[in-house]
């Protein structure tokens, strides 16, 4: 059995931030900066008490009789009592004898082209800390998107209007940096296990380094380029932030609604319909939240009994980080125009390349993972780049038909030229199209579904073998089903 390490983490940055935007909340007090510590109370109140509810949802404890571990959850003091019975749990284990086991069964990676399945017994200790590891991962990334992220933005933004960091705001920023990294990293494992529950996953140590290498890059320029976007334009920096979180706050109730599905009636057995609303409206949330600072590893999708998208979409990852980075380097484009005497002393336009620079750092270091160290690589239908390759053929493809000059007369938009073997390779084209286009493969996002029966009818007639790029996801098949 692991060692509870990943409770010990999740915990220490938990309390350790809390302890730093205290002690810098009475430093704001002192100087009599009521906003500021207004502030930071609040990014430090509010997802405390959105982790006490998580902690006390995922263990059920308003159906038990435990009355002293709700009121240590009132008192903002749950992760730490829970972080103790974890390691009191894992101490335990040997010594008194269990009075039954449970038999799981996982698949092994496959090798040569088979996979075997193992069993392996599972004592009722073993269950409470995977119980307790998931509880924690869920609220590592409550902690970091929902408070570390809106802390780590308002204290740099607090560093550049008063131009100087103190050792409290400082050290706040490196604990809120760590803390948003490693949410992000939970998050990433947290998918990888959802999507392949079937299987046995061992995630490496290299795979770890690529993932926070991949977020601290992408994280630490998307705050540093928002923060210098509302240094200049403060207006503007709201309607900003507004539109991006609305986004992806709607998007998962919009393909719901698509979908034409029945409202979820599954998450919790003794939540009523508003409850049950109210909790996957602070999912979208958190959904909204995390998209916000960088890419969701874990989708949502609500007609999904388990709530969560399970197919690997490289077409939704490659527009994502097309549109994030055009959107940092308007942002950029902005403040280096609108840019006040303040920047005088720094090169505006090398700072600039760095931050762009940074960000394709993190994109590189994203492939590297997807393509190399992913612990389920061997599962994906498709390699990553490929699919980005084919994404690209096809925005290339649009942006060509969409031109007058290369649209012949009376012919459809999105209908290439006719080439002298394209009658000829139409049958294979077509066998390949009834091998990969499974209901496993097919996006269920009714906008990509529209899309892609439009490019699959045009392209079909003329033979040219490119919709693989179109679908784009990773099919687990029906033995990575969770």
């Amino acid at each position: 059995m692991r060692l509870p390490s990943s409770i010990f983490v999740s915990v220490s940055l938990f309390t350790a931030e809390t302890t730093a935007a205290l002690y810098l909340s009475s430093t704001y007090r002192s100087a009599g900066d009521q906003i500021w510590q207004g502030l930071t109370l609040l990014f430090t109140l509010v997802p405390s008490v959105l982790v006490q509810l998580t902690l006390t949802f995922i263990h059920r404890d308003l159906s038990r009789d435990r009355p002293l571990v709700l009121l240590l959850h009132i008192l903002q003091l749950g992760p730490i009592v829970r972080c103790l019975e974890a390691f009191c749990i894992y101490g335990s284990v040997g010594r008194v004898e269990e009075p039954y086991v449970s038999i799981t069964r996982k698949k092994q990676m496959p090798r040569g082209g088979q996979s075997e399945e193992v069993e392996r017994q599972v004592g009722q200790a073993e269950g409470k800390l995977f119980t307790h590891r998931a509880a924690f991962a869920r609220t590592s990334v409550i902690q970091a998107f929902l408070g570390s992220a809106p802390q780590l933005t308002l204290q740099l933004y607090i560093c550049v209007l008063q131009q100087g960091v103190s050792i409290g705001r400082g050290t706040l920023m490196v604990i809120s940096l760590l803390s948003i990294v490693y949410g992000a990293l939970r998050c990433n494992i947290l998918a990888i296990k959802i999507k392949y529950d079937d299987y046995e996953v061992d995630v490496r140590p290299l795979a770890y380094l690529c993932i926070f290498l991949w977020r601290s890059f992408e994280i630490a320029t998307r705050v540093v380029v928002l923060v210098l976007f509302s240094s200049v334009l403060q207006l503007w920096v709201l309607p900003v932030v507004l539109l991006n979180f609305l986004v992806f706050f709607l998007y998962p109730w919009i393909l719901f609604w698509h979908s034409h599905s029945p409202f979820p009636e599954n998450i919790e057995k003794t939540l009523t319909r508003v409850g049950t609303t109210i909790v996957l409206c602070l999912l979208t949330f958190l959904y909204a939240g995390i998209n916000m600072f960088c890419w969701s590893a874990v989708q949502v999708k609500l007609n999904d009994p388990d709530l969560i998208n399970k197919s690997q979409n490289w077409y939704r990852m490659a527009v994502y980080y097309m549109l994030r980075f055009v959107e940092n380097a308007s942002l950029l484009l902005l403040w280096y125009i609108y840019k006040t005497d303040f920047y005088k002393f720094i090169c505006a336009p090398l700072l600039l390349l760095q931050l762009l620079v940074g960000y394709a750092i993190a994109i590189f270091f994203m492939l590297v993972f997807y393509q190399f160290c992913h612990p389920c690589r061997r599962l994906f239908s498709s390699s990553m780049t490929q699919g980005i390759w084919n994404c690209s053929s096809l925005l290339c493809l649009m942006c060509n038909s969409a031109s007058p000059q290369s649209r012949p007369l009376g012919k459809s938009v999105l209908e290439p030229p006719l080439s002298p073997t394209s009658h000829k390779e139409e049958p294979n084209v077509r066998a390949h199209d009834t091998v990969s286009d499974s209901t496993d493969d097919m996006p269920n996002e009714t906008t990509y579904d529209m899309l892609n029966e439009t490019i699959y009818d045009s392209l079909n007639e003329v033979g040219n073998n490119i919709c693989g790029g179109i679908n784009g996801d990773v099919s687990h098949g029906a033995t990575c089903n969770a």
